[in-house]
């Protein structure tokens, strides 16, 4: 499948909201907060046009429980898909619109994921350079597994950059 890149587009926050509004059905009592994490959240970055949800919950255990109910929203069910203690659902399949991760609210991953998205906001710079390497690398591969084994080293750093900006703020 060809990587697509999108502009910017300001849809989609609203795209984020919609689908919030649809998982409080769902979920209910179990979330904490929804947050908006991804290239999608990040305003002026070229993205896959699929939107990163994060999902905090109370018990990451019964949020299996709502499996059926989240298939009947168009959600593939995907389980941890390679990270610990996380809940991934995918909706769309081949032209996906969503990713649903879920955490229970003190899984160590949920910082390390809002801490790079509030850095590439802060520094529009490296969320320049970010999209570039994007760019590059879609018109290198056409598998997304690929593209993002291909990305991943740099992100490791951006990373790295982005927690070492969020310990220079102090408390």
């Amino acid at each position: 499948m060809k990587i697509k890149l999108a502009e910017y587009d300001e849809n989609w926050i609203q795209m984020f909201n919609d689908e919030v509004l649809l998982l409080r059905g769902i979920f209910g009592e179990e979330i904490i907060k929804f947050e908006h994490f991804g290239s999608t959240a990040v305003p002026g970055m070229k993205a896959k046009p699929v939107i990163d949800m994060m999902c905090l919950v109370k018990d990451i255990k019964k949020i299996d429980t709502f499996n059926d109910q989240i298939h009947s929203l168009g959600y593939d069910v995907a389980g941890e898909w390679g990270i610990e203690g996380r809940r991934l659902f995918r909706k769309g399949g081949d032209n996906r619109s969503h990713h649903i991760h879920v955490y229970q609210h003190d899984n160590f991953h949920i910082q390390r994921h809002l801490i790079l998205r509030d850095y590439l906001r802060a520094h529009p710079d490296e969320a320049a350079r970010y999209t570039s390497l994007k760019e590059e690398l879609a018109q290198r591969y056409d598998d997304t597994a690929l593209y993002s084994k291909a990305k991943k080293p740099y992100v490791e750093e951006l990373e790295l950059r982005a927690l070492n900006w969020f310990e220079s703020l102090g408390p």
